[in-house]
């Protein structure tokens, strides 16, 4: 067996920084970065070129990188890595990081900086992107040593992977880039203080386990926590064996599979009545992987006025931020709920088991009386959610959907048959439109065997569409379901039931004003067009069988439609709204 020194200089060799930079992205076990070239980042991009494991994919702006980087690591689990230069290149960065931050995803940001020598001189194309990002990271990096090229790799990979993982920016200059240095990797980052705690403290579960089967009415609320740690088999086996209702927020869709009989649906804003009403109503609400969020909540005051809270987090400063938990747990979900179910199980086993009749015959009244739904157009023109109701039957389960931000994205939550986790991708916490197509591209890259649809509205699809040249150039062929009301459709929502009908600068005139068949053809991709309900069943197969290029359907759709049931922002869940002017009657006497 060779000895540590051995090892370690077989793992020696003087090289550029620029070629310690790849060496380690290849060590770490990256195969793709989405990035764009410039000046400060250019000398990384030179031993690139002879990487025979890291593919580099050249994105039209670098905001579609970040996506790219966040929706290939939200589909495979790995890191996603983005790289850009100094100065605007980095600047563009931001927005996906902040998204990244908001919704826990896994990535590396790469960016080139001037000389250290010029760092503080405002130089060409400077800027400090590790101040502007230390509120949007989970940690930041500046490089000036060569030397410290691999070890900030291998710990900026360990950070933005383990724990609650979120994104770190990794920021070189120039300098330490073209400088000679010797290239270690141990893999092994050496990180005092960063510990983060998987297990949970056995005296919190069984407290957890035992309120459980004391409860009458409880709730399991299912974050994306649940998902990151890989606990959708785990989540199974507790709900079933504790027989409590589920319901999955916006970013933990798929986690449970949407037809399974203990399944609420969505909580939130625009949840299920039977979810919204479900938690408001709950004597326990047991909390796997959440941050009790204010879509979720609505006023948080009167949120869940009666439940006690086991709240299980894997990051600390989440338990008990927005609302009191009175059983905090940390640790990661995947523990914390494998180790649920064996205390459940001890419970039970000692005659202690949950009776949850009563609360189930509540549940199911409102799930028969208050189902989702919605109305065809009188006028026969296309409906949105019928479009998002097909594409999910013909498509199939194992589809990866990557919505962006606004009506579409609710649809889509709703309206999508979600049985399987890692296939539902989206911006929940930033809410950033221009996600959609950026995000489904990195994903087919990661998963190139899946079909993968980006929904997408026609104000988020004109933000990033130019990603579509990098998937035509790239042989990326996604597919785009363009939902074309003509309008920012949530605002115009807004200002249809807040504004007295005031439509201030959300009309987009997009039915018309681009015409997004010919804007498809002219980036590569096939040009689709649906306004008819007769021919949207064909007009998806078609789509379907298309798989060496990318597809772009543009649905003309309905543009009044609104996204139901709707707890309006600032009031309390509830006040939820089963329709237009339609509260549900939960037998308080005032429907």
């Amino acid at each position: 067996m060779p000895t540590a020194i051995e090892k370690r200089n077989a793992m020696t060799e003087q090289v550029t920084g620029a070629q310690a930079l790849i060496r380690s992205l290849e060590a770490a076990g990256v195969d793709t970065v989405f990035g764009i070239p410039g000046g400060a980042i250019l000398p990384a991009y030179d031993p690139l070129l002879d990487s025979t494991k890291v593919r580099h994919i050249l994105v039209r702006h670098e905001q579609g990188a970040g996506h790219a980087a966040e929706g290939y690591a939200q589909a495979t689990g790995k890191v996603g890595v983005c790289m850009a230069t100094s100065g605007p290149g980095a600047t563009n960065l931001v927005t996906p990081i902040a998204d990244a931050h908001m919704d826990s995803v896994p990535m590396v940001a790469i960016t080139g900086q001037v000389p250290s020598a010029a760092i503080g001189t405002d130089a060409f194309q400077e800027a400090d992107i590790c101040g502007i990002t230390m509120p949007i990271t989970k940690h930041n990096f500046l490089v000036t040593d060569p030397a410290d090229i691999a070890p900030t790799i291998a710990a900026a990979f360990h950070i933005a992977s383990t724990g609650r993982p979120g994104p770190v920016l990794v920021d070189i200059s120039k300098d330490a880039l073209q400088a000679q240095v010797e290239f270690v990797w141990s893999g092994t980052p050496e990180l005092p203080g960063y510990r983060p705690v998987t297990r949970p403290h056995a005296k919190q579960i069984r407290e957890a386990a035992r309120l459980l089967t004391e409860a009458k009415q409880p709730v399991l609320y299912v974050g994306g926590g649940v998902l990151k740690a890989h606990a959708s088999a785990e989540l199974k086996v507790l709900a079933e064996l504790t027989g409590a209702p589920v319901v999955t927020t916006l970013m933990a869709r798929g986690a449970f599979p949407d037809s399974h009989p203990q399944h609420l649906g969505m909580p939130g804003m625009h949840g299920t009545v039977a979810a919204v009403t479900a938690l408001q109503r709950a004597d326990l609400i047991v909390s796997l992987g959440a941050r009790f969020d204010d879509r979720v909540t609505g006023k948080l005051d009167t949120f869940a006025p009666h439940a006690t809270i086991v709240h299980a987090d894997i990051d600390p400063a989440e338990i008990s931020k927005n609302r009191t938990a009175d059983v905090p747990i940390v640790g990661d979900a995947r523990e914390v709920i494998a180790d649920l179910v064996v205390a459940v199980q001890a419970e039970q086993e000692a005659g202690r088991r949950g009776d949850y009749t009563g609360w189930w015959t509540q549940l199911n009244d409102w799930r028969d009386r208050y189902p989702l739904g919605y109305d065809l157009p009188d006028d026969g023109t296309l409906s949105p959610q019928l479009v998002i109701e097909r594409l999910s039957a013909i498509s199939g389960p194992e589809t990866i959907f990557a919505a962006g931000v606004g009506q579409h994205q609710m649809w889509a939550a709703h309206f999508i048959k979600h049985e399987r986790p890692y296939t539902w991708l989206n911006s929940g916490g930033a809410g950033t439109m221009g996600y959609s197509v950026p995000a489904a591209m990195g994903a087919k890259v990661g998963m190139p065997e899946t079909t993968v649809w980006a929904i997408d509205g026609d104000g988020c699809f004109q933000m990033t569409n130019q990603e579509l040249v990098t998937c035509a150039l790239n042989n990326i062929p996604i597919k785009v379901a363009i939902i074309n009301n003509g309008s920012l459709g949530m605002v115009r929502q807004w200002q249809t039931l807040f504004y007295n009908q005031r439509y201030s600068n959300t009309d987009l005139h997009s039915k018309h004003i681009p015409d997004f068949v010919k804007l498809a053809d002219a980036m590569g991709c096939v040009g689709l067009r649906c306004d008819n309900p007769d021919d949207l069943d064909a007009t998806i197969k078609q789509a379907m069988e298309i798989n060496d290029r990318p597809v772009v359907v543009d649905f003309v759709v309905h543009q009044d439609a609104m996204v139901w049931p709707m707890v309006a922002a600032g009031t309390s869940n509830d006040e939820i709204l089963a329709a237009r002017d339609q509260r549900p009657d939960f037998g308080d006497g005032e429907e």
